[in-house]
């Protein structure tokens, strides 16, 4: 499942000829979002507002629409231009709103021709498109689409079915981000579903030796082999982090929601993870109030946060989504969705507070943002009093933390 918790705004630099993009949902639509700036600009929209939109959850499609009717008022004369997975399963819903000029389909949205006059709207399947990320870090697309069929999701009808960037385009693409990046981080719908995961991420390592740092974003538990666990393990510039869409903690729930993992594996997963890197944190994706969900059900959930000692953790009320079987099963109260969800965070937050305490006295390579802030090879923010420019990777020593950002002073 791809997730981000909260809209990427990315506004147009002073004197730029670059568009301005409000991004919603995942990783991989940050990364094209990038791309669709250039494009844009190129075509003629150099002043629009790009609205990259998410189908995740119908919270993340209010935002969308809410942001576009704000800019409409503020600017009225402003081309506000659509896209996303919202976007291209409902295209004629977003087209309606005030001050849209153009609505661009997930398939077209990477390729030049669909920003110039006469393009196709809309699309089924999107391409594999190269982007850096707008901070210090870049964010490689090397997978689209999804060849399953989890029963809350909708995505696969916004991004079709799974493929893969070629090799030899995914490291000419990383020898270009890391000549401005310290970090690349590794995205896509179905990010495990890579035909060869493992062996791209050491093609990347070997030929783009200058790269700092690989990250991976989220993952599958179980498309995780053996030859993952290798990678995992043997190499250093790989960070220790891993962010596991895990969905739920009780077999029940995961077999209504059609998921290929259970329970077990994911507690036998953290356990081989750490293993193989004792300084390795753990994160998740998962959903409160799931239908049928019980009060033991939910319960369980939140033990797995304990028991896998999952840090750091993206949470859904459950959002019934027109056309997926999950939207036709009995359906819990808003409310209670809401207030499981809040349980899992709290769960989520006390194990992180507990992960972060565990640093302290460590001595941590930090990557800086423009805002001071930097994070760590585990994930985890960082501040000091005096950071260094964006974009450098500096070593300091943790004093303290406040259960939510280390602090740290250089060495």
């Amino acid at each position: 499942m791809c997730s981000w918790p909260a809209p990427w705004r990315r506004p147009s630099p002073a004197r730029s000829r670059l568009a301005e993009t409000l991004t919603f949902g995942c990783r991989l639509n940050i990364a094209e979002s990038e791309t669709m700036r250039a494009l844009a600009a190129r075509a003629g929209f150099a002043g629009a507002l790009i609205v990259n939109t998410c189908a995740v959850t119908a919270e993340a499609e209010a935002q969308a629409r809410q942001a576009i009717r704000r800019a409409h008022r503020e600017n009225p004369a402003r081309p506000i231009l659509v896209t996303g997975c919202a976007a291209q399963i409902a295209p004629a819903r977003w087209a309606a709103l005030p001050g849209v000029a153009r609505v661009i389909g997930n398939g077209n949205k990477l390729r030049p021709e669909a920003w110039g006059e006469g393009a196709p709207a809309i699309a089924r399947a999107a391409p594999i498109g190269v982007a850096a990320g707008g901070g210090t870090r870049a964010f490689l697309a090397v997978q689209q689409g999804c060849d399953h069929a989890c029963t809350f999701c909708i995505i696969p009808q916004g991004r079709g079915p799974a493929r893969a960037l070629p090799v030899p385009e995914a490291v000419a693409a990383a020898r270009r981000l890391a000549r401005h990046h310290a970090e690349i981080v590794l995205t896509g719908v179905d990010l495990a579903s890579h035909p060869d995961l493992p062996g791209l991420i050491r093609t990347l390592l070997r030929e783009v030796p200058e790269l700092p740092r690989l990250r991976l974003s989220s993952l599958d538990p179980a498309a995780l082999d053996d030859r993952f666990w290798a990678v995992f393990a043997e190499e250093a510039r790989l960070m220790p982090q891993l962010h596991l869409s895990a969905q739920h903690g009780h077999d029940l729930i995961l077999a209504r929601m059609r998921r290929r993992h259970r329970r077990a594996d994911l507690l036998g997963l953290a356990r081989r993870a750490r293993a193989l890197r004792p300084e390795a944190a753990l994160g998740a994706d998962l959903i409160a109030g799931f239908p049928t969900e019980t009060e033991e059900h939910a319960r369980a959930s939140e033990a797995l946060v304990e028991e896998a000692g999952l840090a750091f953790l993206h949470v859904f009320p459950f959002s019934p989504r027109a056309g997926t079987p999950a939207a036709r099963m009995p359906q819990l109260a808003p409310a209670l969705r809401r207030e499981r969800a809040a349980r899992l965070r709290a769960a989520g937050a006390a194990v992180r507070a507990r992960f972060l305490a565990g640093r302290l006295g460590a001595v941590e390579s930090v990557l800086f943002e423009a805002d001071g802030r930097g994070m760590t090879e585990q994930g985890a923010p960082l501040r000091t009093a005096l950071p260094p420019p964006a974009g450098t990777l500096a070593r300091l020593r943790v004093v303290a933390q406040d259960g939510a950002t280390l602090h740290g002073e250089a060495i």
